[in-house]
C-alpha cells in the first residue's frame, strides 16, 4: 500500500494501491472525506491537474508515487474545466515557444553554413538595399539569422497584440543577437529595434516592475539606433534617397523615454521626450488629399499610407517609392524562381562529404572551359567545391575516369531503386509480382505498367486478383537518392526529422517583410499614450501648484 498525502479540502493521509486505484477513485475517497459531491474535487499533483481521462489509467501510470502530496481543491465543474484548460493552456505555450526556438536554430544552422537546402529556398541576409551580403564569420550569420528569425515572429506575435508570448521569443532574438561579434552588427539597426519592441511589450503589459530594465534597453536601443542611422539621420537619409522612413521608430522610442521618466519621476525630462514624440505623431498623420490622390493611381490604401508616412507626405515622392517598391518585388520574384531551380540542380548532384552544395558559380567556370557538367558536379563534390583540386581530377585521366565509372554507377543504382520501387507498388495493388516486372521491364512509366496489366486483367479476370501472399516486404527504395550515393546524410531523411510546419512558418514571415518592414508603424497606439501621459504630466504639474497655493 502506497501513502498520498492530501491537502486542501480535507488535511489526511490516505493509503491506496498506486496500481490499481484510478483518480475517479481518489477523487470518490477525498470527496466522501471532504462532505461534497465528487464533480466539485479538483485534484493536483506535483503542479499537474490529475484527469479521469478514460477512468482505466491507473495512479502509477500518471506518474504518482508513495508519499505525494496531492492538492484538493473544491470548485464547481466549469471552475475544475476552466482549471484544467489554463494548465494545458500554458503547457501548449510553453512547446510552440520551445518549438519556435528549435525551428530558428535549425534553420540558420541549415542556411548560414552552405549546407545543402532541405527546402526549396535559401534564408539569405540582406541590406536596405535588397543586396545579399555576408556579416562576419559562419557563426556571426548563423546568429544574425537566427535572430532576425525571432524577431520576425515576435513581431507577427505583437500584431496579434499577444506581448507575453512575444516578450519570450524577442527574448531569445537577443539571446542569439548576443552570441553575434558585436563589431558585426554595430552598424545594423535590428538589435535597437528589437530592444525597443521588448519595452512596447512591457508597455502594452502595463507591467511596471520592467521599469528599471525598460530604462536600461531604450538607453543600448537610443545608442544603436544613432550609431546605425548617424544623430543627424545622414546615414538612413543616404541609404533611403532622401526619404524619412524612421519616424515611426524615433516616434516610438521618445514615447517609451518619456514613459519611463514619467514613472521615475523626471517630469520634465518625460515632457520633452513626449512632446517631440507628439510633433512626430503629427508629422505621419496622412492628409485625405494626399491618400486619394495616391489610391487614384492604382495603389491599395495600405501601401499609399505607408509610402506617404516614409516619404514626409509629398506625393510624388511616395509615388516613385511605390514604383521602386514595385519593381524590388518583381525583381524578388525572378531571383526566387532561379534560385529555386538552383537548388533543385544542386540537389541532383548531392552534398559534399561535409553536406555542402556544389558551388554553382565553379561549377559553371568548369563547364565554361570545356568539362562535361554533371562530371565536373562530381569533380567538386568530393573535393569540398576546392577548384584547383577539382581541376586536377577533372585533367587527370585516371581520376577522371573514376570519376566517371561512379557516375555510371549511381545512375544504374538508382535506376535499380526507381524499378524495385514501381514492383512494389504494383505488388501492394494486388498485381502478381512476376507480371509487374515484366510490364516495368517491357518499358514505359509505372502509369503504362498498371494500364498493361490492367488490360490484361480485363481479358483474364483471375489475373490482379489478391497475391498479397506471393509478396515479399515491400523494398523501400533509397530516401537518400544521389545524396546517400555521395556520402553524408540525405536531404530527405533530414525533412523527416525537422519540424517543418514551425520552419515554414518562421520562412513565411520572413518572406513577407522586406527591408522596410521594421519602420512600418501604424502610429494610433503611441499617440493614444502620448495623450495619456502629457494629461497625467498636466495633472500633476496642476497638483504642484495647488500644493504651493
Amino acid at each position: 500500500m502506497a501513502k498520498l498525502k492530501i491537502g486542501g479540502t480535507w488535511a489526511g493521509v490516505i493509503e491506496v494501491v498506486l496500481e490499481e486505484w484510478t483518480v475517479p477513485m481518489l477523487r470518490i475517497e477525498v470527496a466522501k472525506r471532504s462532505n461534497c459531491g465528487p464533480e466539485s474535487i479538483n485534484l493536483i499533483c506535483a503542479g499537474k491537474v490529475l484527469r479521469d481521462g478514460d477512468g482505466t489509467e491507473k495512479l502509477a501510470q500518471l506518474g504518482v508515487k508513495n508519499n505525494a502530496r496531492i492538492l484538493a481543491s473544491r470548485g464547481s465543474i466549469e471552475e475544475g474545466k476552466s482549471l484544467e484548460e489554463g494548465l494545458l493552456a500554458e503547457e501548449e505555450r510553453s512547446r510552440r515557444l520551445s518549438r519556435v526556438k528549435a525551428a530558428a536554430t535549425a534553420l540558420a544552422k541549415r542556411h548560414a553554413d552552405g549546407s545543402l537546402p532541405v527546402e526549396d529556398f535559401n534564408i539569405e541576409v540582406e541590406d536596405q538595399s535588397g543586396q545579399i551580403v555576408q556579416l562576419g564569420s559562419e557563426t556571426d550569420q548563423r546568429a544574425v539569422m537566427m535572430g532576425l528569425m525571432l524577431h520576425a515572429n515576435g513581431k507577427q506575435l505583437i500584431r496579434s497584440e499577444n506581448y507575453k508570448d512575444a516578450l519570450e521569443v524577442l527574448t531569445m532574438g537577443e539571446e542569439a543577437f548576443s552570441l553575434c561579434n558585436p563589431k558585426v552588427i554595430e552598424l545594423i539597426d535590428n538589435v535597437p529595434i528589437l530592444q525597443m519592441d521588448m519595452v512596447w511589450c512591457y508597455f502594452m503589459l502595463r507591467d511596471i516592475r520592467w521599469l528599471s530594465v525598460a530604462g536600461a534597453r531604450l538607453e543600448k536601443a537610443r545608442e544603436g539606433i544613432e550609431r546605425a542611422h548617424g544623430k543627424d539621420y545622414s546615414r538612413v537619409r543616404l541609404l533611403q534617397a532622401g526619404r524619412h522612413p524612421e519616424l515611426a521608430i524615433h516616434l516610438r522610442l521618445e514615447l517609451l523615454e518619456g514613459v519611463v521618466a514619467y514613472h521615475n519621476g523626471e517630469f520634465d525630462r518625460s515632457r520633452k521626450a513626449l512632446t517631440s514624440a507628439h510633433a512626430k505623431y503629427f508629422q505621419l498623420q496622412v492628409p485625405d488629399e494626399a491618400l486619394s490622390l495616391v489610391m487614384s493611381m492604382g495603389f491599395k490604401e495600405r501601401d499609399a499610407k505607408r509610402a506617404l508616412r516614409m516619404s514626409n507626405q509629398d506625393v510624388g515622392s511616395a509615388v516613385d517609392f511605390l514604383v521602386e517598391e514595385k519593381a524590388k518585388r518583381a525583381q524578388k520574384r525572378e531571383e526566387d524562381i532561379r534560385r529555386r531551380t538552383e537548388i533543385m540542380e544542386q540537389k541532383r548532384y548531392g552534398m559534399t562529404p561535409s553536406k555542402k552544395a556544389v558551388d554553382l558559380n565553379k561549377l559553371n567556370e568548369l563547364v565554361s572551359v570545356g568539362f562535361e557538367k554533371e562530371l565536373a558536379a562530381e569533380a567538386l563534390r568530393r573535393n569540398e567545391n576546392d577548384f584547383e583540386k577539382a581541376l586536377d581530377n577533372l585533367t587527370d585521366p585516371a581520376a577522371n575516369s573514376a570519376i566517371q565509372v561512379d557516375i555510371e554507377s549511381r545512375k544504374r543504382k538508382r535506376t535499380r531503386q526507381a524499378s524495385e520501387t514501381a514492383i512494389e507498388q504494383l505488388v501492394r495493388m494486388g498485381f502478381e509480382r512476376s507480371r509487374a516486372v515484366a510490364a516495368l521491364q517491357a518499358g514505359g512509366t509505372i502509369e503504362q505498367a498498371m494500364h498493361q496489366l490492367l488490360s490484361q486483367s480485363d481479358s483474364n479476370p483471375t489475373v490482379g486478383a489478391d497475391n498479397s501472399a506471393n509478396s515479399s516486404a515491400p523494398i523501400l527504395p533509397d530516401a537518400s537518392g544521389s545524396s546517400n550515393d555521395v556520402g553524408g546524410p540525405s536531404t530527405a531523411s533530414e525533412a523527416e526529422e525537422r519540424d517543418a510546419e514551425m520552419e515554414d512558418a518562421l520562412a513565411g514571415e520572413l518572406a513577407k517583410g522586406d527591408a522596410l518592414t521594421d519602420y512600418d508603424i501604424e502610429v494610433t497606439n503611441e499617440g493614444e499614450a502620448i495623450n495619456e501621459y502629457l494629461a497625467l504630466l498636466e495633472s500633476a504639474g496642476n497638483s504642484v501648484e495647488a500644493s504651493r497655493q
